[in-house]
């Protein structure tokens, strides 16, 4: 039985390799940079307010930050069964963020920040 660090850091390597792969290095330090940030930002201005602001400038790494966590906060495979939200849409999964309670809200927050820390550390070790 895998714990749950176990899932987020397999699913953060998936999605760190998939996101480097083919990329050249500015592409590459420039999403490292971006991710090693977003905790951050996510506690400066908030976890919903981060994340439409992810989606309003919609470049790539911003994008591809987005839909890391958006994905994983509903991933449900083999045995992970997330259900933080139930949207897997963008603008879906801002709206249910601003409906949620606030213990359903922070529950999905900590475990945004804790696959950030995964995403961080794969995206530093320059793995592809």
């Amino acid at each position: 039985m895998r714990t749950m660090a176990q899932k987020r850091a397999k699913y953060a390597l998936d999605k760190v390799l998939e996101v480097t792969k083919n990329k050249d290095e500015k592409a590459k330090k420039e999403f490292k940079s971006f991710s090693a940030g977003a905790p951050s930002m996510i506690l400066q201005n908030g976890f919903g307010q981060t994340l439409a602001f992810w989606l309003a400038k919609g470049t790539e790494k911003h994008i591809q930050l987005f839909d890391i966590i958006k994905n994983w906060l509903s991933y449900q495979e083999g045995d992970v069964n997330n259900t933080f939200v139930k949207s897997k849409d963008g603008k879906w999964l801002i709206a249910e963020l601003s409906s949620m309670d606030q213990q359903a809200y922070l529950a999905a927050q900590s475990e945004a920040l804790a696959l950030l820390e995964w995403v961080k550390r794969f995206a530093s070790a320059d793995l592809s």
